[in-house]
């Protein structure tokens, strides 16, 4: 990854409740290093918006350090054949509880967003023609996902940040934003940080205040929500920073789970070739016992193997997948065995072992879409590992790099959170609810319930380059000019001081195990009415302890942390009361979570009978409609519904509608409300 540049100094120093506070200034403010927070800076600068980037790790956030088999951009097809942009945003949106026209922004963007990376030195694989080779991934109909390996989106940063350095677009690493500051009227002011470069005597919190008109919130989403995670360690998002600055938020009920290796070791996807190779999954007790466990829920090895090789492009957990003997009956059984405290492994030198009673494993004996694949992908090696070796040797090197051999010992894993498809509220053009304040990438709520793998990735780029047209068409990115310290940041540094106590008994640790646990067992893959019910009461009295009490401040050095943990506990309270809502409702199974029910239509079913305990409800299509919205008011969680908006069905026209684009009146629209 790219060197960072010096960082300009301080404009000026004020003294505010005791501290000497260090303030700089920009016309806009991105907070976040990631693949759509750079974009937006690089489209920023190159429209001449003095822009900086604020970030807690350079190079260190989800979009540098996570990935998969061959992590995928999801782009409009334009290899073997042509594309038409209303299907894919149809696609795109299939899943229920998106915006249409987003979903047709993110269609008709992804082309120039694919192919500005290219131009930047992205290194996507190409036939001999000069067309972009293609597969299929989940929920992708098509095919019109492409990849360069395990890393495309650190790839992509990496090709990102090296324009930004060549731009000269100043980056404040190790910078935690933890207030958002607006004067009486709530227009924008800037930013309170914590930067331990700037802690001295005279400073001891290491308080900074930027000044700025707009802001972009681009730091990814709550990663350190879940305790069974495959996010980095750190992952913090800006969620909670949002949701105190009173701006709206939805679809915080929409997430995304499935297998990967535990945040302990690596954490790393498992989907597309490492279990396409069918590698042989197996659990052990605390006496070392194996348990081939798939054996107990597949009637027959080819139909074990064949779901094994499907959770490949069918890696979400599905509730509807759990039926019929599904992909989704993988996960399921994987989380009972961990609730049984059982570890579970995948082994690369084993094929699948027979479900007792039925022949062994063959690669002939394979449901149709599965043996095609490994035909097509000429896979008829004998063991899982050197089927991997044929098709994606990068997927073996990279757990090498970590000091895992998966060629040599079993990989343990686990189901795990993966991505919050819900987030801050924006129109089409990335703004929030709140005046100059964007939002990118995963901070920004536009995948609906379900989405193509690999469209984040795309979604992030087509609007950073959005929010950096409108930023640029409006003239509102002007740096400060110098006065006096606003009262807003008195404000918020009492309530930073109200917060981190040194006499508080509420620690880092139980907030942290508190907050995860909960969202582990109550707001995973699995829930339940009453459980949902009384994890939010739980969540909730957490809240209020820390209103009324901090969290204990040991050093310094673990400001930006308490804070941190005090905007995740209240992020924590916003996903349980959006998720109570919505269930409360009358909300039914889709995306991430089966909400289990004794009433329930849907009963997976395992080979000795239903699974009565994970009977759910079925979705109402009227909910795919809606969007459950969450804004923090007077203290309170407000929670409302409001209509996905649709997509103009007018033709576009030239003659008619170039002078809009000329003027500029495509940017005049009114701001989301």
């Amino acid at each position: 990854m790219p060197r960072l540049g010096p960082e300009p100094e301080c404009t000026d120093r004020w003294r505010v409740s005791g501290y000497g506070i260090p303030v700089y200034s920009a016309g806009a403010l991105v907070v976040g290093s990631g693949a759509a927070g750079l974009r937006a800076a690089v489209e920023l600068r190159r429209r001449g918006v003095e822009v900086a980037v604020l970030t807690q790790s350079a190079w260190g956030g989800t979009s540098a350090c996570s990935g998969s088999d061959k992590q995928t951009l999801h782009t409009a097809n334009t290899s073997d054949q042509g594309d038409n942009y209303r299907d894919m945003a149809a696609a795109i949106r299939a899943g229920g509880a998106m915006d249409e026209d987003t979903a047709y922004v993110e269609a008709v963007g992804s082309a120039r967003a694919m192919a500005s990376l290219q131009f930047l030195g992205l290194p996507l694989p190409q036939d001999r023609l000069g067309g972009t080779l293609r597969y299929q991934t989940d929920h992708d109909e098509v095919g019109r996902a492409t990849s360069c390996g395990p890393r495309t989106s650190r790839l992509m940063v990496k090709v990102l940040a090296q324009e930004a350095i060549r731009l000269g677009i100043p980056i404040y690493n190790q910078t935690t934003a933890v207030r958002i500051l607006k004067d009486a009227r709530g227009d924008l002011l800037g930013l309170l940080a914590i930067r331990a470069k700037d802690r001295s005597d005279d400073n001891p919190l290491g308080a900074v205040f930027f000044g700025a008109s707009i802001l972009v919130l681009a730091a990814g989403g709550p990663g350190e929500l879940y305790r069974d995670s495959v996010f980095p360690n750190g992952c913090f998002g800006s969620l909670g920073l949002a949701l105190e600055a009173g701006l709206d938020v939805v679809n915080l009920t929409e997430s995304q789970f499935g297998i990967g290796t535990r945040r302990e070791g690596f954490p790393w996807n498992l989907s597309g070739t490492y279990v396409q190779v069918i590698p042989h999954i197996y659990s052990v007790d605390a006496d070392g016992t194996e348990h081939h466990f798939l054996a107990d829920y597949y009637r027959t090895t080819q139909e074990l193997a064949s779901n094994v090789f499907r959770k490949g492009y069918q890696w979400p957990f599905h509730a509807t997948r759990m039926l019929d003997f599904g992909s989704s009956l993988v996960d399921l059984a994987i989380f009972r065995e961990g609730e049984q405290g059982r570890r579970i492994f995948m082994d690369f030198n084993r094929n699948p072992l027979p479900v007792p009673g039925d022949a062994p494993f063959a690669l002939d004996r394979l449901d149709t879409d599965a043996a095609a694949y490994l035909r097509k992908a000429r896979a008829d090696q004998a063991l899982p590992i050197d089927r991997l070796r044929h098709m994606n040797p990068l997927a073996i090197e990279l757990y090498r790099r970590y000091k895992i051999d998966i060629a040599a010992a079993p990989l343990e894993f686990a189901v795990n959170n993966q991505h919050m498809n819900g987030g801050i509220a924006v129109d089409i053009w990335g703004r929030s609810s709140v005046r100059g304040i964007y939002a990118v990438g995963e901070a920004a709520g536009t995948h609906g319930v379900t989405r193509p793998g690999g469209a984040a990735l795309n979604a992030g780029q087509v609007f950073g380059t959005r929010v950096a047209e409108h930023i640029a068409a409006s003239g509102w990115a002007v740096c400060p000019e110098a006065g006096d310290p606003p009262s807003a940041l008195r404000d918020a540094i009492a309530k930073i001081e109200a917060i981190a106590r040194t006499d508080s008994r509420l620690t880092l640790r139980r907030v942290r195990k508190e907050v995860q646990t909960r969202m582990s067992e109550k707001a995973g893959i699995l829930c339940s009415p009453d459980e949902v019910g009384a994890a939010l009461v739980e969540a909730s009295k957490l809240c209020a302890e820390i209103r009324r009490n901090g969290i204990r401040l040991d050093r310094p050095s673990e400001l930006s942390r308490v804070i941190q943990w005090q905007q995740m506990a209240l992020v924590s309270e916003a996903v349980l009361a959006a998720l109570n809502f919505y269930i409360s409702s009358g909300g039914g199974s889709r995306g991430a979570r089966a909400i289990c029910d004794p009433a329930g239509a849907g009963l997976p079913r395992a080979k000795a009978g239903p699974l009565e305990a994970y009977r759910f409800r079925e979705e109402r299509a009227e909910h795919r409609g809606e969007q459950i919205v969450v804004r923090l008011a007077d203290g309170e969680l407000r929670l409302s519904v409001r209509p996905n908006r649709a997509t103009a069905t007018d033709r576009p026209f030239f003659e008619r509608d170039w002078p809009a684009w000329l003027t500029g009146t495509i940017y005049a629209a009114d701001e989301l409300r």
